[in-house]
């Protein structure tokens, strides 16, 4: 750890006491503890399924968010939540920013979900991703090191760790060969979450989630680009679709099933790894032909294979089998690979109509409207010169204040 990462650690350790923060409600006239939860990468697929599952559970929920040029929260617009989530300006590479992070949330569970995960692009940035995904989970670690070790950390892995491996389907205890700087790097955040669990008892599991999609996927992923194009076709917006390797096999479920599971995995009594996923692998080009199916196309009329778009090494196959998660908590799939396409068709078809009937976009999101609760150093920093000026049982009241949400930011 460099000297300045260090130094900032001691710094938030000698003044944690003052931003410790816990929320209450009362229920049938018994006060009880509302869980806190600091969720990273709010703004792609899975972290607003699980800020919604974790809402409806009575969570106060804290995202991080990377500050851009055009903001990025039309998932949590879709889903009805981009008010009821707090979010916290931070990027895995910045320690500091993470740090802010989770002194201000004071969380009692940490979902690592940020990474840059689309694999192609990994080939073309790997330094950029060895350092967000394989340093990114160990920043994390060593602040709740520092900071609090009850916090409980869940950490984002994949089924590329498995790669190369021949044994199918794949489980906990397969051979981790990577094929990809994507893979390369989530295997290194995963055995230090290992490593930092056994050497220092901390509550940290991976979960070695096989690929999961939604109509909150992002376009550079392969499903969503299919599903997209499709619905364009049928709609006579697009005339062919463009695709590498279309005889790759994956195991694909349905996101907010496995989110379900993450949050699962972080009720057990002892931390552990897991596989999701459904235990049953289809092609790519069983998926272009259901999705082109379900519009009544035949998609070979309109797919096109493009070398460009083939990866330099790549995953033939991938399936997983979650018997052990099934076992531990009774996880199972419920959405199959057939409803997985239509839904996802579906919701694009519908998009598109709406984009035909001059409506907007579900990503056209608000830019940083002042009716998003947004909480950043600065708020806490002004909330503190504030009431700094008043007796110290004010002060903590005040605090109190701003990290649980009742202050205007």
């Amino acid at each position: 750890m460099v000297n300045g990462e260090s130094t900032f650690l001691k710094l938030v350790v000698s003044h944690r006491n003052a931003f410790k923060a816990h929320a209450f409600r009362a229920t049938r006239g018994i006060l009880m503890v509302i869980k806190r939860a600091l969720i990273t990468g709010i703004t792609g697929q899975d972290g607003p399924y699980l800020a919604q599952l974790l809402l409806n559970k009575g969570y106060r929920v804290f995202g991080t968010y990377r500050r851009v040029s055009t903001p990025n929260f039309w998932r949590l617009q879709q889903l009805g939540i981009v008010n009821r989530v707090t979010l916290i300006p931070a990027d895995l590479g910045d320690m500091a920013s993470l740090l802010e992070a989770v002194t201000i949330s004071n969380p009692d569970e940490i979902y690592n979900l940020a990474a840059q995960s689309f694999v192609g692009n990994s080939f073309d940035q790997p330094l950029l991703t060895t350092d967000i995904d394989a340093s990114g989970a160990t920043r994390f670690l060593e602040i709740i090191r520092h900071l609090n070790k009850k916090i409980k950390f869940y950490q984002a892995s994949t089924s590329e760790l498995f790669g190369a491996s021949i044994e199918n389907p794949q489980h906990e205890k397969t051979d981790m060969l990577p094929n990809s700087p994507y893979a390369a790097a989530k295997l290194h955040s995963f055995h230090m979450v290992r490593i930092y669990r056994e050497s220092y008892g901390m509550f940290a599991c991976n979960g070695i989630l096989f690929n999961h999609e939604s109509p909150l996927r992002g376009l550079e992923f392969v499903t969503r680009k299919i599903s997209n194009s499709v619905a364009r076709i049928k709609l006579g917006l697009q005339s062919e679709l463009r695709l590498g390797n279309i005889y790759a096999y994956r195991d694909w479920g349905f996101a907010p099933d496995y989110v379900y599971a993450m949050w699962r995995m972080m009720q057990q009594p002892k931390a552990d790894d897991f596989v999701i996923a459904t235990g049953e692998s289809h092609s790519v080009a069983e998926f272009v032909e259901e999705a082109f199916s379900h519009v009544g196309l035949d998609w070979k009329k309109y797919v096109v294979t493009d070398q460009r778009l083939h990866r330099p090494l790549d995953v033939h196959q991938l399936c997983g089998s979650p018997k052990k998660a099934t076992a531990a908590f009774g996880w199972k799939p419920k959405v199959t690979f057939k409803q997985l396409v239509k839904i996802m068709v579906d919701a694009d078809f519908d998009r598109w109509q709406q984009y035909i009937a001059g409506k907007s976009f579900p990503w056209d999101a608000p830019n940083y409207s002042h009716e998003m609760d947004i909480l950043s150093r600065n708020v806490v920093r002004d909330a503190q010169k504030e009431a700094a000026k008043k007796p110290k049982k004010t002060v903590t009241q005040k605090i109190l204040q701003v990290l649980n949400g009742n202050a205007r930011v």
